[in-house]
């Protein structure tokens, strides 16, 4: 095989855009097979836009149809892990939309099913293509920074309108999304911060649900989290505050790491702040710390850079950036946070899934899922990009 010919599951928001990506050819090596819908206008605007690509409206004839040697998931967040594990039992390679789904117990099936299947299964968490965010991680992990001791994620600039909502009938209702900016804006946020600074142990999460929108789901978030070793992650976050900021800074007793507008910089201290603390006989010393600007020193390929590695994984074995079976770890963060403010408690990880679905249902019972949305929103996508830039 010299191609990788891949179905697109859900061709909205996101599954149109990689669609036409695809089809321009920004993905070497990379085919579209086909696309599916549920809903009849979106397979017209397939067959308008995407010229000479096969349409369904059931995924699960695209998987038999022979079309197709992977999918990528687009669609509502509770049928990802369905549809992921109906194409590996197909045989097929899996890409899956972020969140990888809405509880983790489905995504443990989902990746229980990948594991069974021996196929390929990435998620599109395009921020790790993300060159600042990667240096972060190396610098992290390589004990550059020192002992660890506090991860702050302010994370308000997911500004969005009522307009925004009410523009699909799944948006922001338990029944139809699993929740809010948790689940919606935040999972490349909460995969990031796992990613870079770890998992931690136990969390307390505040969450406001409907407070600056029309909507039964959280708009507003403030968690705390604590660490084996002592250290601590605050993670704040709303869709309901403008200007919103966007600031990663990680500390640890070497020096800290602030990432904000696209810039990465790095106080490096001249020996251990633990080291002077004890050491020193003056009450007011500080270390020295050399300011350091880390430029990008590669491209940012972001949803393309995601395509790209997956097609490189199923065609030549190359290791994934994003592997799919770590969408569980944002997602048990994501939920953790949820648990703790409906329990009125720290929930210790990893959470307990049952308890966390028992009380999720309950919400779903009571869920208004909208009728005959028709979005007045020419483009979705707004100024995601602007958010994330690489400058």
């Amino acid at each position: 095989m010299n191609k990788v010919r891949i179905g697109i599951v859900g061709i909205g928001n996101m599954g149109s855009a990689h669609a036409k990506s695809i089809l321009d050819g920004n993905v070497p090596r990379l085919e579209l097979g086909a696309v599916c819908d549920i809903a009849p206008e979106k397979l017209d605007w397939a067959k308008n836009n995407l010229p000479g690509v096969p349409t369904f409206s059931d995924y699960k004839e695209l998987i038999v149809s022979g079309r197709v040697d992977a999918v990528l998931v687009a669609t509502p967040h509770y049928i990802h892990s369905p549809i992921a594990i109906a194409a590996f039992q197909a045989g097929l390679h899996v890409l899956t939309e972020k969140p990888a789904g809405v509880y983790t117990k489905q995504v443990e099936e989902m990746n229980e099913a990948a594991k069974k299947s021996g196929k390929v299964f990435g998620i599109m968490y395009n921020q790790r293509t993300n060159p600042l965010f990667q240096k972060m991680r190396e610098i992290v992990q390589s004990g550059e920074l020192g002992e660890l001791k506090r991860c702050v994620w302010i994370i308000t600039n997911w500004y969005r309108t009522q307009a925004y909502y009410n523009s699909g009938t799944w948006r922001a209702t338990w029944d139809g999304e699993g929740g809010g900016v948790l689940i919606n804006q935040c999972p490349h946020n909460l995969d990031l911060w796992q990613w870079i600074f770890g998992m931690p142990k136990r969390v307390r999460g505040f969450c406001q649900y409907g407070r600056w929108h029309d909507i039964e789901v959280e708009d507003e978030v403030t968690a705390y989290a604590e660490y084996e070793n002592g250290s601590t992650a605050v993670f704040i976050t709303t869709t309901g505050e403008t200007p919103g900021t966007n600031r990663l800074e990680i500390s640890g007793d070497r020096g800290k790491l602030v990432w904000e507008h696209g810039k990465l910089t790095f106080w490096k201290l001249e020996e251990p702040e633990r080291k002077l603390c004890f050491e020193s006989k003056e009450g007011f010393a500080c270390p020295k710390a050399e300011e350091i600007d880390l430029p990008a020193d590669r491209p940012e390929t972001a949803h393309n850079g995601i395509l790209k590695n997956f097609t490189d994984a199923i065609l030549d074995g190359v290791e994934l950036l994003a592997p799919g079976y770590e969408g569980i770890n944002g997602l048990t963060i994501s939920n953790a946070i949820h648990l703790s403010d409906w329990t009125d408690n720290w929930v210790e990880l990893p959470i307990n899934q049952e308890l966390y679905l028992k009380l999720l249902n309950e919400r779903r019972k009571t869920s208004r899922v909208k009728e005959n949305v028709v979005s007045e929103i020419a483009n979705l996508q707004g100024s995601f990009n602007s958010r994330w830039e690489v400058r």
